[in-house]
Order: structure tokens, then C-alpha cells, then sequence
């Protein structure tokens, strides 16, 4: 048990200090960043649902022919 919390200790301060690292010698501000993230993470969305609504029209289509054999 000591071993696994000493390594806890480790994952979390690694990460605070990689996320500290991270923000201070970031190259834009923490406004432009975070518009940044949300876009980025809104185009990903869109590409996700423009995949999903592609394979539900084909499964239908899919769906429409074994219906009809």
C-alpha cells in the first residue's frame, strides 16, 4: 500500500507541476487559450455527430432492404 500511495503522490504532483509548467510559458493568454480549447473541441463534436448522423442513414438504408428481400 505504500508503494501505490507513494506513486499516487507522484502522478499528482507530476501533474500540477506539468499544468503549472504548462501555463506559465504558455505562448498566448488564458482567455485566448481557453477559446482556443472550446473551438477545438467544438469541431471534434461536430465531426462526431456528422459520423453518427452519416452511419444512421446508411444502417436505414441498410434496414430498408433487408426489409424488403
Amino acid at each position: 500500500m505504500r508503494k501505490f500511495s507513494s506513486f499516487l503522490f507522484g502522478v499528482l504532483m507530476g501533474g500540477f507541476v506539468g499544468g503549472l509548467v504548462g501555463i506559465l510559458i504558455a505562448p498566448s493568454s488564458g482567455d485566448k487559450t481557453r477559446v482556443d480549447i472550446q473551438n477545438r473541441f467544438g469541431n471534434i463534436k461536430d465531426q462526431i455527430l456528422g459520423a453518427a448522423r452519416e452511419k444512421r442513414i446508411e444502417l436505414e438504408e441498410q434496414l430498408q432492404t433487408l426489409r424488403q428481400a
